[in-house]
């Protein structure tokens, strides 16, 4: 008999993100001899544990189609980690409970590397407890970080955007260096990996374009160095642009911009790096100077995703289902390149245990040797990943996007406490 599955986002969200629920909906719904109903869980694994459902068979199709072009988590995202099976077997516990209580035997977590480690777990239940499910991981993040699958959906959309902005800041700040503005800097988000930065470096195609200098994680900063390369560039291009990962670190592997908290994952807040350069700018250089971060506008801009990550986004995401309905589990969808130009891909898998708590992070060999750009082999690893636009529909001037009725699915169990042991 069909039985019903689990879908739930996590982590930060992107722009993509709701193609892939597209993805994991429609294809569920061509498959009525496997799975019944998808329940949604609010705010990731937490409605799981909750037991705070959503019933996505009471979405019409055309508001399900319309999640392809809405950004956000249209379902309620969560920073939340599951603990091991040792520390908090409570947890794991009411997960099953919650899944018998109704009939969910398949589990689709749509998230980054933390998010990996917990579908993996999941996958675990069977072994460990006893409660076969079939879990497949759908994965996205914008820092590009998860291993194996050549990119990451949801990186596409942000390396557009990030590559767009510099390249228009920097037509800006060339217009006015003259009498103003002389250095133009934009944060960008990248913990450990800076691809999110690399990618403005597309935007750079002949000698003096902007971006001048590249700021990434995997390069100890050096603060002399900068300075005398933000100094050649005003003098010789008239001005200079640069794109900083949040991440960069210094030269004893500290985060340059830590906020001294963390995030419920336990990763270091970052924040306030642009301006801590742009100090430097001033105290050091004496020129004028501008920035900004990008912040939540990079990974929330829809009307600017390429076509080829909201493709990818929701190709993952239909494969998910398909990799469950044909009986596995503990896996990833993961994206395959075959060829840079014509750019060829297809859709491939990879175990989860190989992909939980692991960072891909740049090859050294797409950092120029200087370590303040990006090199051809970068730019040929890029440039695929931004192609095509996917506008949404408009309407009086602005993107029409899709609000789900989330209706709620009736609970059969007693209310639990979130963290008890």
């Amino acid at each position: 008999m069909p039985r019903n599955a689990f879908y739930a986002q996590s982590g930060g969200v992107t722009a993509v993100i709701n193609a892939s629920a597209a993805g994991v909906i429609e294809t569920a719904r061509r498959h009525p001899d496997k799975i019944g109903k998808l329940l949604a869980g609010r705010n990731g694994i937490i409605g799981a544990l909750t037991e705070d459902l959503i019933d996505t068979s009471q979405e019409p199709a055309e508001a399900i189609a319309a999640l392809r072009h809405t950004p956000s988590g249209a379902f309620g995202s969560c920073r939340y980690k599951l603990k091991g099976f040792d520390k908090n077997m409570a947890e794991y516990q009411r997960l099953i409970e919650v899944f018998k209580a109704h009939d969910i035997g398949y589990f689709f977590y749509n998230g980054g590397g933390d998010s990996a480690d917990t579908c993996l777990k999941v996958s675990q239940l069977g072994e460990k407890l006893g409660y076969p499910i079939q879990a497949i991981h759908v994965p996205k993040t914008v820092d590009n970080d998860l291993p194996i699958t050549d990119t990451c959906p949801g990186f596409g959309s942000v390396a557009k955007y990030v590559a767009v902005s510099i390249r228009e800041a920097g037509f800006d700040v060339a217009s006015m260096a003259k009498t103003s503005t002389k250095v133009f800097i934009l944060e960008v988000m990248g913990r450990h990996a800076g691809w999110i930065a690399a990618a403005g470096g597309l935007a750079a195609e002949k000698e003096g374009d902007s971006p001048h200098i590249i700021l990434f994680p995997e390069i100890k900063f050096d603060e002399a160095a900068f300075l005398a390369r933000v100094d050649h560039c005003v003098k010789r291009y008239g001005y200079c642009a640069v794109v900083a990962s949040e991440g960069l670190h210094n030269a004893a592997g500290e985060f340059m911009s830590e906020a001294g908290t963390k995030d419920a994952f336990g990763h270091a807040q970052l924040g306030g790096l642009a301006p801590l350069l742009a100090g430097l700018v001033k105290d050091k250089l004496k020129y004028k100077y501008h920035w900004a971060v990008a912040d939540y506008l990079q990974r929330a801009a829809r009307h600017i995703a390429a076509k080829t990550d909201v493709d990818q986004a929701y190709a993952v995401g239909k494969a998910a289902v398909e990799l469950a309905v044909a009986g596995k589990s503990g896996l990833m969808a993961t994206i395959v390149r075959h060829a840079d130009a014509p750019y060829a891909w297809s859709v491939g898998e990879a175990p989860l245990d190989q992909v939980a708590n692991v960072e891909k992070k740049m090859p050294r060999d797409f950092i120029t040797a200087d370590g303040f750009h990006i090199t051809e082999a970068c730019r040929r690893y890029l440039s695929p990943l931004i192609q095509g636009e996917d506008y949404p529909p408009y309407r009086n001037g602005l993107p029409q996007y899709v609000e789900l009725r989330n209706a709620p699915v009736v609970k059969k169990l007693a209310p639990f406490e979130l963290g008890k042991v």
